[in-house]
């Protein structure tokens, strides 16, 4: 018997035929990716220079006191308008974070001359890598390379940070920068830099700096560290000290 006739028959109806949903749900899918796109596209715009919600100088603050600038590393001309101070600690997984920021603002602001860059060590006790990594910075700095393994450090900060033997990581990242490795490995191993980064401690003291990085922008210190603030903070001051 047929299909049709025995439906006839027994009064059964006929079979539904179902829809593909397939395509609808593709489309919403694709909705809903791009709304999110849309969103993170918004909330990680960089805030206009003009913007009224950047931070600004705290009510009656004063100016960094330029004399402490000695006891950190500095790159830029000594007379440029703005001057951007980080404190931080190898180590920290949130400073590795901003690098990028801190890298970008040397290409983009620093070697044009319109900004000056302070880099302050500052050690935080938990982490047991974090004044050894300062120290091999600046035993790289002896023999012109500072800034190059500081990016270093902080670009394979995941390899070292947990290290029980940091001095022949950081001999090797030495070698990869062409540095004369027994004298890198003695400067290492004598700690001839521990006292400069412990003034660069006392300067965080000082100006009662607790957490890192702390970044700041002549006085004015970032809530959000990061290239979107940064960058939006230094348009406005150089717009300052050029009107």
């Amino acid at each position: 018997m047929g299909e049709a006739k025995r439906r006839k028959q027994t009064g059964a109806p006929a079979p539904r035929k179902h829809r593909n949903k397939k395509p609808a749900i593709i489309g919403i899918s694709v909705a809903v990716v791009i709304a999110v796109a849309v969103a993170v596209y918004f909330l990680t715009l960089p805030p206009k220079p003009t913007s009224e919600a950047l931070p600004v100088a705290a009510p009656n603050a004063s100016d960094f006191p330029a004399s402490l600038d000695q006891y950190g590393i500095s790159i830029g001309p000594a007379d440029a308008p703005v001057v951007v101070r980080e404190f931080a600690d190898y180590q920290c997984p949130a400073c590795a974070s901003f690098a990028s920021a801190s890298k970008r603002l040397k290409q983009e602001y620093v070697d044009t001359g319109k900004v000056r860059f302070v880099y302050f060590d500052l050690p935080l006790r938990q982490h047991q890598n974090a004044v050894p990594a300062a120290q091999a910075a600046r035993c790289a700095g002896d023999q012109g390379q500072y800034w190059p393994m500081h990016d270093k450090l902080y670009d394979a900060q995941s390899e070292w940070s947990g290290s029980n033997d940091p001095v022949a990581t950081f001999t090797r990242y030495a070698n990869g920068l062409g540095l004369e490795e027994r004298r890198f490995r003695r400067c290492l191993t004598t700690e001839l830099h521990k006292e400069a980064v412990e003034q660069s401690l006392q300067v965080a003291t000082q100006m009662r700096v607790m957490s890192t990085p702390t970044v700041m922008v002549d006085n004015i210190q970032l809530t959000r560290p990061g290239w979107g603030q940064l960058s939006a903070i230094v348009e406005r001051e150089l717009e300052k000290a050029n009107n």
